[in-house]
């Protein structure tokens, strides 16, 4: 066997011992199924990394660590993407800290790259009716999509809580949806009369035709009587932005981006935004105001005789 590689026996502690540390901070902390699987991908990535160091996640050292971010570097890796590795990394080797599986963090004394804080994209509030009306609401499908589209602007929603939202969450009487976001977070989100008409329209008509007699727990659903993915809903808006003429890419997260810009844009309290995105921190809804104070700079600069 050639030095430095690993039985596979080795490779399977590794995968075990990785799997243990997200089961223990999913149940800590509630933590998403893209998040986790982040964490995994990354972990494994470090880990092969190690093979050829000779060490193994368990042996490995601040030295270790260093060089497999510099390799991510050489491959075009954007601080961000160094930051979320090394994130990742040292939650896993707190917990082995903690787990008493090592006595030093390799990751303690590496400082984290600095991040310009970029502002959220959104769209116009034009853009936003253009793709609006873009589905065919005549067919099951565009019904389905304008419904998902019309939930997205109404309520800010993550694209995961629109997709995972499920029939009992529904209050239509009041107006309402429950919705579980990061860290099993519940929060009820008011649907506004457009999206709720849409609503109604799409659990009486397209829903029934799509399922054909199925059972699916999930609001939207597809021909295949299953539930949305998140794949599928960013291809469907991807397809009806360009059939909006919408010249940028747009991504489901925009949509959650134009909902709090346009609510502040119209004079809401930012509290009460953060409150429908469902942060946990203030300062992480504060940034809507740059977009918003932009926006307000552009239409100065456009409008006043002396802009």
């Amino acid at each position: 066997m050639p030095q430095g590689s690993k039985t596979p026996s080795m490779a399977i502690r590794e995968e075990k011992l990785i799997e243990s540390f997200l089961d223990s901070v999913w149940a800590e902390r509630g933590l998403s199924r893209n998040t986790l699987q982040s964490y995994r991908y990354d972990l494994l990535q470090l880990a092969a990394h190690l093979e050829g160091c000779q060490h193994d996640l368990l042996s490995a050292n601040r030295e270790d660590l260093l060089q497999f971010l510099a390799a991510q570097v050489r491959k075009g890796r954007s601080p961000r993407s160094l930051s979320r590795y090394l994130s990742g990394f040292r939650q896993f080797y707190q917990w082995l800290m903690r787990e008493g599986r090592i006595h030093t963090d390799p990751s303690a004394m590496i400082e984290s790259p600095k991040l310009g804080r970029g502002l959220p994209k959104a769209l116009s509030e034009q853009q936003v009716e253009g793709l609006l009306e873009a589905p065919d609401a005549d067919t099951p499908l565009g019904l389905r999509d304008r419904t998902m589209l019309e939930m997205m602007y109404a309520t800010g929603l993550r694209v995961s809580e629109l997709v995972n939202l499920e029939l009992a969450s529904l209050n239509l009487n009041q107006g309402v949806v429950r919705v579980t976001g990061k860290g099993g977070k519940e929060r009820l989100v008011p649907l506004g009369e457009e999206a709720l008409s849409w609503m109604e329209r799409y659990l009486g008509e397209s829903r029934p035709d799509l399922m054909r007699g199925g059972d699916c727990p999930q609001v939207f659903v597809t021909s295949r009587k299953a539930g949305m993915t998140r794949q599928a809903f960013w291809h469907a808006i991807r397809k009806h932005a360009s059939g909006a003429g919408i010249g940028q890419k747009v991504s489901p997260h925009m949509l959650r981006h134009s909902f709090a810009t346009h609510l502040l844009n119209h004079g809401a309290d930012l509290r009460v935004v953060q409150l429908l995105l469902g942060h946990s921190d203030l300062s992480t809804t504060q940034i809507y105001t740059h977009i918003a104070r932009e926006g307000l700079k552009q239409l100065h600069s456009k409008h006043h005789p002396r802009g």
